[in-house]
């Protein structure tokens, strides 16, 4: 009888043990940060498809869509910094309100035009330099088993599909991968975009395939966002799945086990 007292208790306990460490990982979650599977090949390299990643929420403070609550007890940048040009940011869709992920190209008050493909910022060219080539396989990636664009088409399905890969330093010394396909596309020559107050301009890395700040809301496209639609900052992956599913351990990238985010 003392035994089966014993062991109820120690079932008992386990229990109360489960169900504390859940509440304190909700907690932790809602307050703090929030898990981010990459869904697109739009922020390639810097984000592969299938990588996973949790967003620092904190980062700029409570906004709109990262405040847990109807009314945040805070001011919004107590304790936080601000966005920073570089930043990779997951922030709602103005229209939509489906999350995206992208660099935060242009802060209130810039300039951003592209020009063949270049970006301008204030009107000065930023420094890309050659980096070599970027190769995968021209196969079905994640989920939504979409195939990649390839710089040396036509690729057969299998064959290997590769872009031109460069390194991009913004104003503020960030330096980070970008790709490039064509320079004469529909986003390589845009427009001057000014920044309104309290907006952001974003892009994507994979820069002929990144539906971004470039793109007019009438069109599908992002346009200036809010500093109230940002969720928070991506600083780190935690792993990557190279399968349609991120449970497929066996497809999971070695080498992007808590990789920080450039």
């Amino acid at each position: 009888m003392t035994e089966k007292v014993k062991n109820d208790n120690s079932v008992t306990e386990w229990v109360k043990t489960l169900a504390y460490a859940l509440v304190i990982a909700g907690v932790i979650r809602t307050l703090f940060f929030q898990p981010f599977w990459i869904p697109s090949g739009s922020m390639k390299d810097t984000l592969l498809i299938g990588d996973f990643l949790f967003v620092n929420k904190m980062a700029y403070g409570y906004s709109r869509y990262s405040c847990p609550f109807s009314a945040c007890p805070f001011s919004g940048r107590i304790f936080a910094s601000q966005p920073e040009r570089g930043d990779v940011v997951v922030f709602k869709h103005p229209v939509s309100k489906v999350d995206f992920i992208k660099r935060l190209i242009g802060l209130p008050g810039d300039r951003i035009q592209v020009k063949k493909g270049l970006l301008y910022i204030n009107g000065t060219p930023v420094k890309v330099e050659p980096a070599g080539q970027f190769n995968e396989l021209k196969l079905p990636q994640g989920p939504m088993r979409g195939r990649p664009s390839c710089e040396n088409e036509p690729v057969d399905p299998g064959g290997v599909c590769s872009k031109g890969l460069f390194r991009e330093t913004l104003p503020n010394g960030v330096t980070h991968d970008i790709l490039n396909i064509t320079d004469n596309g529909f986003a390589d020559n845009t427009k001057v975009f000014t920044v309104p107050a309290g907006q952001y301009f974003f892009m994507g890395d994979n820069r002929d395939n990144s539906e971004d700040s470039r793109f007019s809301r009438r069109i599908g496209g992002v346009g200036f966002v809010p500093f109230e639609n940002l969720v928070g900052r991506a600083d780190r992956i935690i792993f990557s799945s190279a399968g349609s599913s991120i449970l497929a351990f066996w497809t999971w990238r070695k080498d992007r086990f808590f990789k920080a985010i450039e």
